[in-house]
């Protein structure tokens, strides 16, 4: 706060009025340090501009269309917005006109929602026209002023929301709940980027299933979004997926909940990591639907071949919401393997592992995919399971990670060298071929990844090659 604290009084010696504003505001009062700090002046961008260069700090216009620059000092970045009053036409997200007033209240009152529009001068004095202070002690996301008029002007606020009500745990007031569903027709002009970033920032919350609740409840899960790709736009689904799990029934012999709900308990169960969060929620993704959905030999609700279905439509699901290809991979993967489980015998873990090995590219990568499957085969027996046994996981959990400690499924984890096996055996094809049955013999116990058994298995090799 300190380098904001200077730029204020640098605007305040020049007769304009200077606040920090916004979310920083917020999470001081909450008791936590602000990571991004926002500054709101009555100065233009011009001399806010002006007055960096003069201090010497490091100046960015980052959005002069919108009043806004970028003040860096000592390496940290301050946005340094001009007040300003807006109008909104049929961009769902950014404003059609931007005017610039001296009136601190008037800018207050465009902001989102009144624990986002508070602002504080360099003695710590509040400027709380909304009474954001009173939602913030409630824990209450309320809109400032008219929510109809808040989530028309830009539809991401309703995201933002749900947002909020998933990081700070916060109930959203009735009127502004009820304005989200309404206005759920602006959706469809928001970029599915914009969306994405939003559902990125509400599955890694704290409050994670209050978040996705809150999706499913006001319908914004169900809505669609734009996607422009090589200048045309098509419409794309958020999360149309996860409505059919709400109220889907399960196997009473093994589940207390209903589908949505142990998905949200195993959600929830997981860490803020956005790859075991995501698999997570697209998990059982594809139970109850037709193809999937049966009754085994007992007569009970069953449905088999899930996680393949399921992982084929997470694939699609990361696909069309732009996730990072790394991420999407790894979903899919998980998704798909969530129900496999290997018996706690060594053998049976080591065919286990060889048989997924390939998929990956290094022990390091094959070694994280482990520990996220570990990670949520955890959360899914804890998602609402009617006599939670852990114990074949805790032993298969034990075996599996001494396996991948001690016994290699890479030719680089190898106590040879390829090099080495090519000054014997020549260049080409068989070097990598020799190397993949060492794997194999020490995967099955007949070798010792040690230099010396490697050595010797590679000297009779030679031999018999020369003799054949």
């Amino acid at each position: 706060m300190e380098g904001a604290i200077l730029i204020l009084k640098e605007l305040e010696k020049r007769g304009f009025k200077a606040y920090i504003v916004g979310g920083a505001v917020r999470d001081k009062l909450m008791g936590k340090i602000p990571q991004d700090v926002d500054i709101l002046t009555t100065a233009p961008p011009g001399v806010v501009e002006e007055i960096g260069k003069r201090s010497q700090w490091k100046v960015k216009g980052v959005g002069r269309a919108f009043g806004v620059s970028l003040l860096i000092l000592d390496g940290k970045p301050y946005e340094v917005a001009a007040a300003r009053k807006e109008s909104y036409g049929l961009d769902s997200h950014r404003p059609e006109k931007v005017e610039y007033t001296s009136n601190i209240k008037q800018d207050l009152s465009r902001r989102d929602f009144t624990i986002n529009s508070m602002a504080m001068d360099t003695k710590g004095r509040i400027l709380d026209p909304f009474n954001g202070r009173d939602d913030l002690e409630k824990g209450i996301i309320r809109a400032v002023g008219d929510p109809q008029e808040r989530f028309r002007e830009d539809a991401l606020r309703s995201f933002r929301a749900v947002r909020f009500a998933a990081q700070l745990g916060f109930d959203i007031e009735d009127r502004t709940l009820a304005a989200i569903k309404t206005c759920r027709d602006r959706i469809a002009g928001l970029s599915v980027e914009r969306v994405r970033d939003e559902l990125i920032k509400i599955l890694i919350s704290t409050h994670v299933s209050k978040g996705l609740g809150t999706l499913v409840d006001t319908g914004l899960a169900g809505c669609i979004c734009r996607c422009t790709e090589n200048g045309v736009n098509r419409e794309v689904g958020i999360l149309p997926e996860i409505l059919h799990l709400v109220d889907l029934p399960q196997s009473p012999r093994y589940h207390t909940l209903d589908g949505f709900r142990h998905t949200l308990a195993v959600v929830q169960n997981t860490p803020p990591d956005i790859t075991l969060r995501t698999a997570a929620l697209l998990h059982d993704i594809a139970k109850g639907l037709p193809g999937i959905r049966t009754r085994n030999k007992r007569g009970e609700l069953s449905d088999p071949g899930h996680h393949r279905l399921g992982a084929e439509m997470a694939e699609d699901i990361m696909k069309r919401l732009k996730f990072p290809q790394h991420i999407a991979r790894r979903v899919v993967w998980l998704v798909y393997n969530h129900m496999s489980l290997p018996e706690p015998r060594k053998k049976t873990v080591i065919r286990w592992l060889r048989k997924r090995a390939p998929q990956f590219k290094s022990q390091d990568e094959f070694s994280e995919a482990i520990r996220q499957l570990l990670i949520l085969f955890r959360a899914d027996i804890g998602g609402g399971m009617r006599d939670p046994d852990y114990s074949r996981l805790e032993e298969s959990e034990v075996i599996m990670l001494d396996i991948i400690k001690t016994i290699p499924f890479y030719q680089e984890e190898l106590h040879i060298k390829g090099e080495r096996v090519a000054e014997r055996l020549g260049a080409g094809p068989q070097v990598g071929r020799f190397l993949n049955s060492l794997l194999e013999r020490i995967q099955s116990g007949q070798l010792s990844n040690t230099e010396k058994d490697l050595e010797d298995a590679l000297d009779r090799k030679f031999y018999r090659s020369k003799i054949l």
